[in-house]
């Protein structure tokens, strides 16, 4: 795995992904920590959206149904990077929406060479000259969403010929030398090419990097609860998971267990929260309530005075360590409600959702499995997993 990656990455791709990702990545987590151990806090990193905008239509999308569409001002977002470096974070995950809709997305990656970012995309913009840019800029890694085989892939995005296009994508990426992803955020429909060791195998042939998997989270306007995975097959997913580490040359990558195999919350571990297309500053995408804004008060100050962040952090743990949005819907209603949050969905009923939500399955239940991988248990040890946590 380390040969192909070392062989097959444009040299200036992989230095900024050592140097950028890795010794700074290393360096800000750190400090984040520093700042635990003296009562501050400051995440150890953000994801931002940079915008409401998609050519898709997804099942479970937090973002569609919104009566407005938003997208951050090219003045917001580049403050939000400066402030977030002076705190010695340097890593960023840029979301949508399709973030490669928004058109001052590339200037942004050359203005601030000295940082990482990770694209999250649904691949079907990413053409041959796309990742010739991306190349260029050298300092991104596209994570592609890959939801299912021909049939499934456009019943969950809501297009057409979605699984050819996210082929073709892939090999856009891999063909110009860029450290790639791919993404699948699981669920029933998934679960079987999701442990299918012919579609990790594939992605290993055609040059993928690494291999990120999600558990389906039942969101947004048309969250399909019926998707969501059981207790059984979510344990499937952890098993294979830890299991493949051990075997498959890809690197594979999980946001939701520690290295003995017990659950976490990003969110509220608070090692990263999210930044939504209009501003606001979100526990994490799914939980869409804030008190918060960018540009009210210095991200340091907002992060120091927040209550709202403070008490989610301090009450979560209290409940699960696993995803309070699926397992306890209207505790987090009863929660934002006594916070008087915003409803920042843009659909302006979230809470009214989550109490008309059952509840689902997350990974908080379930046996523990303890990673066999030592590289991988040390990484989690370090930062959960290695590139960020996403919740």
């Amino acid at each position: 795995m380390l040969k192909r990656i070392l062989f097959k990455t444009d040299k200036k791709c992989l230095y900024k992904f050592i140097y950028n990702l890795g010794v700074k990545g290393a360096l800000g987590f750190n400090r984040f920590q520093k700042r635990l151990k003296k009562g501050e806090f400051f995440p150890a990193f953000h994801f931002i959206s940079v915008s409401d905008d998609c050519n898709l239509n997804c099942q479970g999308c937090w973002v569609t149904g919104k009566k407005t569409k938003s997208r951050l001002e090219p003045e917001q977002l580049d403050q939000i990077i400066l402030e977030t470096k002076a705190k010695g974070s340097y890593f960023f995950g840029i979301l949508g929406g399709e973030p490669l809709m928004y058109e001052p997305l590339f200037d942004v990656f050359r203005k601030h060479s000295d940082c990482y970012f990770q694209l999250f995309t649904n691949g079907t913009l990413l053409s041959a000259t796309v990742a010739e840019e991306l190349r260029r800029c050298a300092n991104v890694s596209p994570l592609i969403s890959f939801e299912g085989g021909e049939s499934v892939a456009d019943i969950r995005r809501g297009g057409k010929d979605i699984y050819r296009r996210t082929i073709e994508a892939i090999d856009n990426a891999t063909n110009a030398g860029l450290i790639t992803g791919v993404a699948m955020s699981v669920c029933k429909s998934n679960l079987d090419l999701a442990l299918s060791p012919d579609f990790v195998n594939l992605l290993i042939k055609k040059g993928v990097a690494y291999l990120w998997y999600y558990i389906y989270r039942p969101v947004g306007e048309n969250p399909m609860v019926g998707l969501s995975l059981d207790k059984d097959e979510i344990q499937r997913l952890r098993n294979f998971m830890v299991d493949g580490r051990m075997k498959y040359d890809i690197v594979i990558i999980d946001a939701y267990w520690d290295g003995d195999g017990n659950g976490l919350c990003p969110a509220a571990t608070g090692l990263s929260h999210h930044i939504n297309a209009s501003g606001y500053i979100e526990p994490c995408p799914v939980i869409q309530f804030a008190t918060d804004k960018v540009g009210e008060k210095p991200l340091a100050e907002i992060y120091r005075s927040s209550v709202f962040l403070k008490d989610l952090k301090k009450e979560v743990p209290q409940i699960t360590s696993g995803c309070i949005i699926m397992e306890d819907p209207e505790w987090l209603a009863n929660f934002v409600e006594r916070h008087a949050a915003t409803d920042t969905s843009g659909r302006g009923d979230e809470a009214e959702r989550l109490r008309a939500m059952p509840g689902v399955p997350s990974h908080g239940g379930g046996i523990p499995v303890p990673e066999k991988n030592r590289m991988y248990k040390f990484a989690k040890k370090r930062a959960f997993f290695g590139l960020g946590a996403y919740g």
